[in-house]
């Protein structure tokens, strides 16, 4: 009896051991994930360096390096290729970094193909051809190669393309056009109405098939249903949420640069109270979340729906890029 009696006390003994220590564990872990899971600040975009005078460009390049880097910086580092807890339960930050992620790319490309090039058949950017093709690598590889280091290979390209903007290569150009600023609007416009509809669709179930209406002529590759189920699954509501938030994030400092290197084209179209407005409506989008978790309340229901307040910000922020685009299509 007694030993079994001191059994019975050394299991009990170990059992409370083995409770506490997974429930300092969790409690950890919590905490590491709480801090994992906040936001970046917005920074200040530079207008140039801190030695040298504006020189155009500068600032859409300098931001963009910036923006790369607070991906792969921020608390936490890049999270969405992780593999290890606390960092491969969390979900919400990786979408915001793919919302950030998908803004580089275009943004980056456009360099490649626009800004740095004078007509269709002028020689593409070194650096910049080298550097934005490394964006478009997996967000998700985790070794051989890590994602990290592809998107740290195109950040040092922008770097280096950069530092001959500042010196006054003559090879190395940023040309602020009109229709050169078009064409990374018209990626805006594309990326956030594709966000608007899928932030609405948290309360949506379908929509009408309104894929070839205008023309009648129009033709599909396959049949063409009538309607579409579109409601977003509960489990991606706050995942679509968070993708908006990093494309917000990132779309602000890329209009801050806008206002800089484009300063004389907005000028000249009186476009300035129009990239303010668009800057104005992305930075509300971007207000503190005061809720623990994404809330999906119906449009007039008795809780909020934060998927459709962002979606409002984002619609608005869309019609002003629309406005801005037909500004710079006038002559």
């Amino acid at each position: 009896m007694e030993r079994s009696a001191e059994s019975i006390l050394a299991t009990s003994k170990w059992s409370r051991i083995t409770a506490w220590t997974l429930g300092i564990i969790i409690l950890l872990m919590t905490i590491v994930a709480i801090w994992f899971s906040r936001e970046p600040d917005v920074f200040w975009v530079n207008h140039s360096s801190d030695s040298e005078t504006a020189v155009v460009g500068f600032s859409t390049t300098d931001t963009l390096i910036r923006v790369a880097e607070t991906l792969l910086d921020k608390q936490g580092g890049y999270l969405t290729n992780d593999k290890l807890p606390p960092s491969v339960f969390l979900d919400n930050i990786p979408s915001w970094e793919l919302g950030v992620v998908n803004q580089v790319r275009d943004l980056g490309r456009v360099m490649r193909d626009d800004y740095t090039r004078s007509q269709s058949q002028s020689k593409e950017d070194t650096d910049v051809a080298k550097g934005s093709p490394q964006f478009f690598f997996d967000n998700n590889s985790w070794v051989f190669p890590a994602t990290e280091s592809e998107y740290s290979d195109g950040i040092e390209a922008f770097i280096d393309y950069r530092e001959r903007l500042q010196a006054g290569d003559q090879d190395t150009q940023f040309y602020a056009r009109a229709d050169n600023l078009r064409e990374w609007l018209s990626q805006v416009e594309k990326r956030l109405g594709s966000l608007t509809r899928r932030l609405g669709n948290s309360v949506v179930s379908n929509r009408i098939n309104e894929d070839l209406a205008g023309e009648s002529a129009a033709e599909g590759a396959g049949t063409q249903n009538d309607t579409f189920d579109v409601r977003t699954s509960w489990f991606q509501v706050d995942n679509v949420f968070f993708e908006a938030r990093g494309t917000a994030w990132a779309l602000v400092h890329f209009f801050r640069a806008a206002e800089f290197d484009f300063a004389k084209v907005l000028a000249d179209k009186n476009a300035e109270a129009s990239v303010r407005q668009i800057i104005r409506e992305l930075e509300a989008s971007l207000d503190p979340l005061r809720s623990p978790m994404i809330l999906n309340g119906g449009g007039y229901g008795l809780f909020a729906n934060h998927s459709l307040v962002m979606a409002n910000y984002l619609a608005r922020a869309n019609a002003a890029v629309i406005n801005l685009r037909e500004l710079l299509d006038q002559g």
